[in-house]
């Protein structure tokens, strides 16, 4: 993960509390061989914009994916990756390794930008990008072999967030905005990596002082959560009610597959255990996975490059790969 220099400094928690995995597999053995890739050939394309929303100063704000198709006949399932950022910002070249491997699976795989606090974006913003770029690749499926039939969706981190809210919202039209609006969002299957979903309880996990870090009013969660100036996370329930994706769970969801670190020590692992609680309360299909020891994915930007190679084991992979299968294909 690339990270600008002047973006807003990440803390991380100094304890972790212990995680309840009652309903949930724990993953023990994270030492297995990682990915490789070079098993089918790809073709990339690179740059294009499939949506301009207006932004603050009233001009296009374009916004790109990178496209990466299997080089083999028929057409393929789709699934769009949403990266992290903390909702500042969202590099499109992230996870290349990643959504490589999952290319060579055999998925056209498009990762996205999407709009940001810097944008003066808020998380309605944010929803909205990642459904108009799910119509975008539906309208243009001809031209890189998508089944329009057959699309899920794929975050990290921030990107899990919005990927379990487009995963939520599907058909709501407060979350519709821009080009292909005869085109459907909705998707089939949706994998969420160390997402949030209650942004007043981002550190719950943590220690008193990361806590107090979290909950401190005008941070990138705050203002993307919608809270006004001065105003704290934890005191905006109906703010952060609007922006959890559990407000809008019906059992209609899509099946989620969830992952998480149990030594996250940027979104706490309960994060995605009252998630996954609400779905499986809701009537949907819900399958969360807890890797021990596994910090918050690739933090080789906060000086640590190892805090990824969990991630990009074979094991863990191969759980995504599986479960895009059977949804998908």
């Amino acid at each position: 993960m690339q990270q600008p220099s002047d973006a807003p400094a990440i803390v991380l928690a100094k304890s972790v509390a212990a995680s309840d995995v009652s309903t949930s597999t724990l993953l023990t053995d994270l030492t297995g061989p990682r990915i490789r890739l070079g098993a089918a050939a790809l073709d990339t394309h690179s740059d294009v914009v499939y949506s301009a929303p207006t932004g603050p100063d009233g001009q296009p704000r374009p916004l790109l994916l990178d496209i990466q198709v299997p080089r083999s006949a028929g057409r393929k399932p789709l699934v769009v990756y949403v990266t992290g950022g903390g909702f500042v910002f969202a590099e499109k070249s992230n996870g290349l390794t990643l959504r490589s491997y999952l290319a060579e699976a055999g998925f056209v795989v498009a990762s996205i930008q999407y709009r940001t606090v810097l944008d003066g974006a808020t998380f309605t913003d944010g929803v909205s990008d990642v459904k108009a770029a799910i119509r975008y690749l539906r309208a243009h499926g001809d031209q890189y072999g998508i089944d329009p039939e057959r699309v899920g969706v794929w975050g990290e981190s921030a990107g899990g967030y919005l990927v379990s809210m487009v995963g939520a919202t599907t058909g709501l039209p407060q979350f519709e905005a821009g080009e292909h609006l005869e085109q459907s969002s909705a998707v089939l299957a949706v994998v969420d990596k160390f997402g949030l979903s209650d942004l007043a309880a981002v550190a719950a996990d943590f220690d008193p002082a990361t806590q107090e870090h979290w909950n401190q009013p005008d941070t990138p969660l705050a203002r993307y959560a919608g809270a006004g100036p001065g105003v704290a996370p934890r005191d905006a329930p109906r703010v952060n009610a609007r922006a959890n994706p559990i407000s809008y769970l019906d059992g209609g969801e899509p099946p989620f597959l969830i992952l998480h670190g149990n030594a996250d020590t940027i979104i706490s692992p309960s994060q995605s255990l009252l998630l996954h609680t609400a779905l499986r309360a809701a009537g949907a299909s819900s399958t969360r996975y807890v890797l021990d020891g596994a910090n918050h994915g690739d933090l080789e930007f906060l000086g640590d490059p190892d805090a990824g190679l969990p991630w990009s084991t074979e094991a863990v992979m191969d759980l995504i790969v599986g479960f895009l299968r059977d949804q998908l294909t």
